[in-house]
């Protein structure tokens, strides 16, 4: 029997668009209280309009504002029980041309804020003695390095699945968990972004290039946001209760490990 999670509160952060406001809508459907927390408050309070959610305005690299929201949701009758650290950034640059700025920024988004987030999550969780999920987007291009012009964004990411194994060790003593997700070719406004880039940088068609991410995924179309919103869905489901530390594949068959 599924628990009754109506009441529970879920975080989603960077759920103004794509992938995270698929899965605040997911969350929201299986009966928790999602909190849609995002860069750009508009964009939040549309997502959580379409399902009667909270929108928070959320700079995930203020890590005050991080432990502050994460403190006061604790407070409250539901308490926090899921974290979904969702939040990133990405920039096609060859690797040669590649600033110390651009890194610090995608390493501050994509990996460091998924630090805090978890800590800020993991603590209102352990001091309410709530046995909470947390989960990491991460990507396939955090399990492999063969990805042109994202040489900072693949360290990001694979940082976030070692974050997630080394955090779900500590955690597994509050009987929290804590898993990554991994997509593939997205289809969300930050994938269209990258491959108008990849096409510049090819010096093909943007067509040309979802071709060839088409081609490369076995299961012969682009992965749509609400594929990741369905395993996010599982890893804080009573159905994955004994996993953690897991970095689960979704990307339609493209990496395989």
């Amino acid at each position: 029997m599924t628990k009754d999670v109506s009441g529970s509160i879920a975080v989603v952060t960077g759920a103004g668009s794509g992938i995270g406001a698929a899965t605040a809508a997911r969350l929201a459907k299986d009966g928790y209280t999602v909190v849609v927390a995002d860069l750009d408050a508009d964009a939040a309070t549309e997502v959580a309009a379409g399902f009667g959610g909270r929108a928070e305005y959320l700079d995930v690299t203020d890590d005050d504002a991080v432990f502050a929201l994460a403190e006061a949701l604790a407070e409250e009758e539901g308490r926090l029980a899921v974290w979904v650290n969702n939040a990133g950034i990405s920039a096609m640059t060859p690797f040669l041309e590649t600033t110390s700025e651009q890194l610090d920024r995608t390493l501050a988004v994509n990996l460091r804020a998924v630090f805090i987030g978890a800590q800020a999550a993991a603590r209102a969780m352990v001091r309410t003695a709530t046995r909470g999920r947390i989960v990491n987007v991460a990507s396939m291009a955090g399990k492999q390095g063969r990805v042109p012009y994202l040489a900072d964004y693949v360290a990001s990411k694979f940082g976030v699945i070692g974050l997630t194994q080394a955090i779900a060790y500590e955690l597994a003593a509050h009987r929290i968990t804590v898993n990554s997700v991994c997509p593939g070719y997205v289809a969300t406004p930050m994938q269209s972004r990258e491959l108008d880039w990849e096409a510049r940088l090819r010096g093909v068609a943007p067509a040309d290039v979802r071709r060839l991410w088409i081609d490369d995924t076995p299961l012969g179309r682009l992965e749509q946001p609400e594929d990741v919103a369905n395993a996010v869905a599982f890893l804080v489901s009573d159905q994955s209760g004994f996993i953690t530390g897991e970095a689960l594949a979704v990307n339609g068959g493209a990496f395989m490990d």
